[in-house]
């Protein structure tokens, strides 16, 4: 004996032109329902149904608010991964613009830029009574220039060398940055920050946010690392 479900079944599928015997392999991999097979189940539904117990509008409204607020998450996820590639996007894009220039990161090696200079800051935790910056050849260790900046409140404290020797900026030579302070317990020394130049920009991983700045003597560093620029 035929199962009366059976029979519904198949009478629906009739009604909707679908073929059970063709559609077969089709069903078993299709596992959305896309919103054209929505109306046509529902269409289906409404034509199908018991006439001395129709469908309660409530429920109707119900099956429509749920399908629609699936298709509005799953349009609402496709915009935000298209947002999440165009801010990726830009992120490259600005980072580019950093190309030439100088950003600022933490570390005691420097060059000269454009302008045969050296700058960067000190972060004091506290104030000190007496401040130097020492300069000194990265490979030989030579002393080039000592700059007292003497007595400097907390926060961030700049500094920098504009008059070079002509063959440190010729040359090209890594500078070594020593700061020296005395915060009230005598002299101590604390690591600086200096602008270094950006040699390239490239999209990184999700945890580096994107992009990734190839710095002069210090690699790669993410953008978050970089406080300020030139």
């Amino acid at each position: 004996m035929t199962n009366p479900i059976d029979q519904n079944t198949q009478a629906i599928f009739d009604k909707l032109g679908i073929s059970t015997q063709a559609n077969l392999a089709e069903r078993a991999t299709k596992t959305e329902l896309g919103q054209k097979d929505f109306l046509k189940l529902m269409t289906a539904q409404l034509q199908n149904q018991d006439p001395f117990a129709p469908m309660e509008n409530g429920d109707f409204i119900a099956q429509m608010a749920q399908f629609s607020t699936v298709s509005g998450i799953e349009q609402m996820n496709q915009g935000l991964t298209g947002l999440v590639d165009q801010m990726r996007q830009m992120r490259i894009a600005t980072a580019s613009n950093l190309l030439g220039h100088s950003v600022l990161v933490p570390g005691n090696l420097a060059r000269a830029d454009a302008d045969g200079e050296i700058h960067g800051v000190i972060d004091l935790p506290q104030a000190s009574s007496s401040t130097r910056v020492s300069f000194s050849d990265a490979e030989t260790g030579e002393l080039y220039h000592t700059q007292n900046v003497g007595a400097q409140g907390k926060g961030l404290v700049g500094f920098s060398w504009r008059d070079l020797p002509p063959a440190v900026i010729e040359g090209r030579r890594a500078i070594k940055i020593d700061a020296t302070v005395d915060m009230g317990e005598g002299e101590e020394t604390l690591g600086p920050s200096v602008y270094a130049k950006v040699l390239a920009a490239a999209a990184g991983s999700a945890s580096a946010d994107g992009v990734m700045l190839d710095v002069q003597d210090y690699g790669e560093v993410t953008v978050t690392d970089t406080t300020r620029f030139r």
